[in-house]
């Protein structure tokens, strides 16, 4: 018998629970699935908490050929999921912990269902300020190699948090801003806010489509990360990490 969208929900909370190694789920295949999975399980572990906004993933191409997925996918920010520059984590908290290096916008305004189709200067236009940050990312010590992409946004796209930087009015060249990253205070890798799909605004405007194609929408104040522009680290021991945006600031986060 086929499971439903909820008891693969339940099974998820389960086996994050019991530390279980991510592995296909049955019942993900398709992406509308995964994505009603999804719904399930965020309902089912957000509790008291609001959501804060929303995750994107995969906008640039090399994060796409790390994951060998062609296309972005969404998951949920919890409000109690969000931390300030400096913060410090545990890996014990988590079943691995990846970190990834992103630019995040908040909005000044709703973005309501009624105005789509976005494009990346309709849905900019609604943007009030923009942060260096770091999503958490917790892949729960999946294999790449069979990576299976409806499983993966049914377990909320990996998300574990995001640890923001100071907002600031966006620049007027996001697509230019140069990312650094920095392990230990030595750099270790860079980007721009063009490799996230061409402009940091283009996977905010395929968020705000995908969301009204369900009758969803976003809503003023929420903050969106648009993608690393980073590959993905996976600290194993006592890390500090930093990101340099040009433009924005910085962020940065530790732990062990």
């Amino acid at each position: 018998m086929t499971q439903t969208s909820n008891e693969i929900a339940r099974q998820l909370v389960a086996e994050h629970k019991e530390g279980v190694r991510f592995h296909k789920l049955d019942g993900t295949d398709s992406l509308e699935d995964a994505y009603r999975v999804q719904s399930a399980y965020v309902d089912a572990i957000i509790g008291d908490n609001g959501v804060a906004g929303y995750k994107i993933g995969l906008t640039s191409k090399r994060m796409q050929e790390m994951c060998g997925i062609d296309q972005p996918i969404r998951g949920t920010v919890f409000g109690n999921r969000v931390h300030q520059s400096g913060a410090r984590l545990a890996l014990a908290d988590y079943g691995r912990l990846g970190l990834e290096f992103e630019i995040c916008v908040r909005l000044g305004r709703d973005l309501p269902a009624t105005g789509a189709p976005f494009t990346a200067e309709t849905a900019g236009a609604a943007v009030e300020a923009v942060a260096a940050a770091i999503e958490l990312v917790d892949d729960r010590d999946a294999d790449y190699s069979v990576l299976h992409c409806g499983t993966l946004v049914a377990d909320n796209s990996w998300n574990a948090g995001i640890v923001l930087g100071e907002f600031v009015g966006p620049p007027a060249r996001l697509d230019e801003a140069v990312g650094i990253a920095y392990e230990n205070g030595e750099e270790l890798a860079r980007g721009v806010g063009a490799d996230a799909l061409g402009h940091p605004f283009e996977p905010l405007a395929w968020l705000a489509n995908h969301l009204a194609a369900s009758g969803q929408m976003l809503r003023k104040g929420d903050v969106v990360m648009t993608g690393s522009i980073v590959v993905t680290r996976f600290p194993t021991g006592p890390f500090e990490y930093r990101f340099d945006v040009s433009g924005i600031g910085s962020v940065s986060v530790s732990g062990s």
